[in-house]
């Protein structure tokens, strides 16, 4: 091959490569400033080439859908890789205090159902500000408290409610009475509320909707503490469980889809929203990508890969759920009220310690 030939070919690649980079979905639709910093974030992701993020929902088949379709929206190099974990929240505490405290990050980004924990990080420090441009686009749920612009969001979020196989157990209304009628002494589970601040925020809204007395009722049935969504829809799937009192609707959906037979039910008194709070952890190794990763999350497209894959109710507005009847729209929910943002991790305790005495856990 003549150098000139080879120069021309060469010229081409570039010319090709800059063209379908120009191309980037992201980037169409922007102004001139807002293409000038995607187009400096994405030639910095190229160069770090990846990214690790945890969370504790989203699935692995989420990640594997949501990989290629974020490297198409950025026109990133198909190298690209994301260490993706799932992970139970105890530990993702644990890991991430220990590593702030340290002063260092292996996790980029995180994603966990713990409001006061995460508000509790962004005032000391250990997350990182970025006022995504995408902010704007979940006003609602920050006027309620979901959202703390410039330190986190909420990648979706869900609600632990009762669930059941409806060919093994017959739940006449929609009460949350309703439900503790039909239950059957240690046939029951629950969250590991030792663990988990999702169960506990969960107690905390039922005991606001239905008083503490219910809440002993529950614990009189002697139900057994599960710490994974998976397992405890599984349990209900083959029968060790006749109910799953806090199961999520996510897991529902995706057992349906093999061939499981589960409902559940969105009692009337009101249920607790669990928003899956979404970050950058202030020491992040890949801080380019980190903010790219988040902006495609909170973005339309990502949004309804989350709420496809996962069932997760999304907090963005004007959102239209693809499947209403396992994820409903955010305001069509009846919520039981909790500001989360008056509440410190030494309430949440208080409230951990109120569990445990109740269940002997």
């Amino acid at each position: 091959m003549s150098f000139k030939t080879f120069t021309s070919f060469l010229v081409a690649g570039v010319i090709a490569a800059s063209a379908a980079h120009a191309q980037a979905p992201a980037l169409q639709s922007q102004n001139d400033a807002e293409k000038a910093r995607i187009t400096a974030l994405v030639a910095e992701a190229a160069k770090e080439g990846s990214l690790t993020y945890w969370d504790t929902v989203l699935q692995p088949a989420t990640k594997n859908a949501l990989l290629p379709a974020f490297i198409d929206h950025y026109g990133l190099p198909k190298t690209f890789k994301i260490e993706f974990s799932e992970i139970a929240p105890s530990n993702m505490i644990t890991r991430l205090e220990q590593e702030a405290k340290a002063g260092r990050a292996t996790v980029d980004v995180a994603a966990i159902a713990s409001p006061i924990w995460v508000a509790a990080q962004a005032r000391a420090g250990a997350l990182m500000k970025y006022e995504s441009p995408e902010y704007k686009n979940y006003s609602m749920v920050a006027e309620a408290g979901l959202v703390e612009n410039g330190f986190y969001a909420f990648n979706g979020a869900y609600v632990f409610v009762p669930m059941w196989d409806p060919d093994k157990v017959k739940v006449a209304g929609d009460s949350w009475k309703d439900v503790l009628s039909v239950l059957q002494e240690g046939r029951v589970s629950v969250g590991n509320g030792a663990a988990s601040d999702a169960t506990i925020m969960t107690y905390i809204g039922l005991k606001t909707a239905m008083g503490k007395d219910y809440v002993e009722a529950l614990a009189a049935k002697k139900p057994v503490f599960i710490p994974k969504s998976e397992t405890i829809a599984s349990r209900v799937v083959t029968g060790e469980d006749m109910m799953a009192f806090m199961g999520m609707p996510t897991r529902a959906y995706q057992l349906n889809q093999k061939g499981a037979n589960l409902k559940y039910v969105l009692p009337k008194e009101g249920v607790t929203l669990l928003p899956q709070n979404f970050f950058i952890m202030a020491n992040a190794t890949h801080p380019a990508s980190s903010k790219l990763w988040f902006d495609f999350i909170l973005s339309e497209k990502g949004q309804k890969i989350i709420v496809e894959k996962e069932a997760m109710i999304s907090g963005r507005n004007g959102f239209t759920s693809p499947i209403p009847d396992y994820a409903p729209a955010i305001n069509k929910l009846h919520l039981v009220h909790i500001d989360w943002n008056k509440m410190t991790p030494d309430d949440l305790q208080a409230a951990r310690r109120e569990w445990m005495a109740i269940f002997k856990q």
